[in-house]
C-alpha cells in the first residue's frame, strides 16, 4: 500500500492521513445515522403514548413541537450517546472486516494501536461534545421541556416526605412532620437556634402555612422557649408571621429538577443542600459525577467495539452487532444498578458514577490484550 498524503490537521501528535479521514467519516456518518434512526423511532413511540394527554389538556401544536420535541431530541440523544457510539463502531468496523479492509490495513504495516487512533480522536470529539451538552446546553432546554410536561402531561406533584429536617442557615434547624404541597401547609413544626453547641431558642407550632399575599410564613398555635444561661423564657401565641430561609417551592422539587441545572447551578444547589442537611443530596451528587463520567465511557466502549468487530467471525456483522448490543445492555444494567445503590442506599456517588467505567475499562484492556493484532 502506498503511503497516503498527509494533511495539516493533527491529533495526538500525528498527522491525519487519508485512511484516518476514511475511518473518521465512517464513524461520524454511522453515528449520526443511528441517532437519527433511533430518535425518530423514540419520537413516534413517545407521541403514541402521550397524544391522548395532548388532546385532553389542549396542548398547543407549537408548544408540542418546539417546547417539547425540539428539546426532547438533544436530551435523549445525549443520554444514550455512548450506546450509539458503540453500535456505530461495531457496525462500520464489522463491515470493514468482512470486506477484508482491516486485514489489508494491518498487513500494510499499520499497527493495531495506530489503526485505533482515528477512532479515539472521534471518540474524544464526541465525549467533549457530550460534556458541553449535558452541563451547559441541555439543562436550559430541559427547563422548557419539563415545564411543558408538568403543564400538559404530569399529574399534580405531592410531597410525601415525612419527618422533614432542614438546616436553614448555620445554627438554625427546622423540622416538620410533613408538608402539604397543595395548600402549602406544614404540620408539627419546630425551629431551633444554636450558638455553637448551645441551644438559644426553640419554637414549636402545630401548623406552618405560606401566606401568598405577604410572602411570609404564618405560624399557628406556637410557643417559644428562649434560653439565656440558666434562665429560660416561655412565650405563647395564637398566630405570628415570620420570614424563613425556605419557600414552598423547596418542597415541590421533583426528582427531575436536577436535569434543569447547568454545571454551576448544580454545584451551588449541592452546596446549599449539604448546608440544609437535605436527605436527597446524593441524587444531585450522582447527577454531577455522572455528567463527567459518562463522556469517558465513549473511549472504553469504542475500544471494546473495535476489538470485537476487527476480527472476522463466522456469524459476520450480525454476530458482532449482537455481541455489541449484549455488552451495551450489560453496561446500562450495571450503571442503573450502581445508581440505585446510591439513591436507595449509602454508596458514595463518585463510586457509583465511575464504577461501571472502571469495570468495563478492565474488560476493554483485557480484550485488547488478547485480541489478535
Amino acid at each position: 500500500m502506498k503511503k497516503s498524503v498527509s494533511l495539516r490537521l493533527t491529533y495526538f501528535g500525528m498527522k491525519v492521513k487519508i485512511l484516518d479521514r476514511y475511518i473518521i467519516s465512517k464513524f461520524l456518518s454511522t453515528f449520526l445515522f443511528s441517532i437519527v434512526l433511533i430518535i425518530s423511532l423514540a419520537i413516534v413511540i413517545d407521541l403514541t403514548e402521550k397524544i391522548d394527554d395532548f388532546f385532553e389538556k389542549e396542548a398547543p401544536l407549537r408548544a408540542i413541537v418546539f417546547d417539547y420535541y425540539f428539546n426532547f431530541i438533544p436530551y435523549y440523544a445525549n443520554l444514550f450517546m455512548f450506546l450509539f457510539i458503540f453500535i456505530a463502531v461495531v457496525f462500520f468496523t464489522s463491515k470493514m472486516t468482512q470486506n477484508t479492509e482491516v486485514i489489508a490495513i494491518i498487513s500494510s504495516g499499520v499497527s493495531f494501536r495506530r489503526f485505533m487512533m482515528p477512532y479515539f480522536f472521534t471518540a474524544a470529539v464526541l465525549a467533549a461534545s457530550s460534556f458541553v451538552l449535558s452541563n451547559f446546553i441541555i439543562p436550559p432546554a430541559n427547563r422548557i421541556r419539563l415545564d411543558f410536561e408538568d403543564t400538559y402531561i404530569n399529574n399534580t406533584f405531592y410531597n410525601r416526605d415525612r419527618h422533614i429536617h432542614r438546616q436553614l442557615s448555620p445554627g438554625v434547624f427546622m423540622y416538620m412532620e410533613n408538608f402539604n404541597t397543595r395548600n402549602n401547609v406544614g404540620f408539627e413544626f419546630s425551629l431551633e437556634t444554636f450558638e455553637g453547641k448551645e441551644l438559644k431558642s426553640k419554637l414549636l407550632a402545630t401548623k406552618l402555612q405560606w401566606d401568598t399575599v405577604k410572602n411570609k410564613w404564618k405560624i399557628t398555635k406556637y410557643q417559644i422557649r428562649t434560653f439565656d444561661g440558666d434562665n429560660e423564657t416561655l412565650e405563647f401565641g395564637k398566630e405570628i408571621d415570620t420570614t424563613l430561609n425556605i419557600s414552598p417551592e423547596d418542597f415541590k422539587r421533583r426528582d427531575t429538577e436536577k436535569a434543569k441545572m447547568d454545571f454551576f447551578e448544580l454545584n451551588d444547589y449541592i452546596s446549599d443542600a449539604v448546608m440544609r442537611g437535605e436527605t436527597n443530596v446524593n441524587n444531585y451528587l450522582l447527577e454531577k459525577h455522572q455528567r463527567i463520567a459518562f463522556p469517558f465511557s465513549t473511549f472504553i466502549l469504542t475500544l471494546i467495539g473495535v476489538v470485537i468487530s476487527s476480527r472476522k467471525r463466522r456469524g459476520g456483522t450480525g454476530l458482532n452487532i449482537g455481541i455489541g448490543l449484549l455488552l451495551s445492555f450489560m453496561y446500562l444494567f450495571f450503571m442503573q444498578m450502581a445508581s440505585q445503590f446510591t439513591i436507595k442506599g449509602n454508596l458514595n456517588p463518585i463510586i457509583s458514577a465511575w464504577l461501571p467505567n472502571a469495570v468495563f475499562a478492565i474488560i476493554a484492556l483485557f480484550m485488547y490484550r488478547i485480541a489478535p493484532k
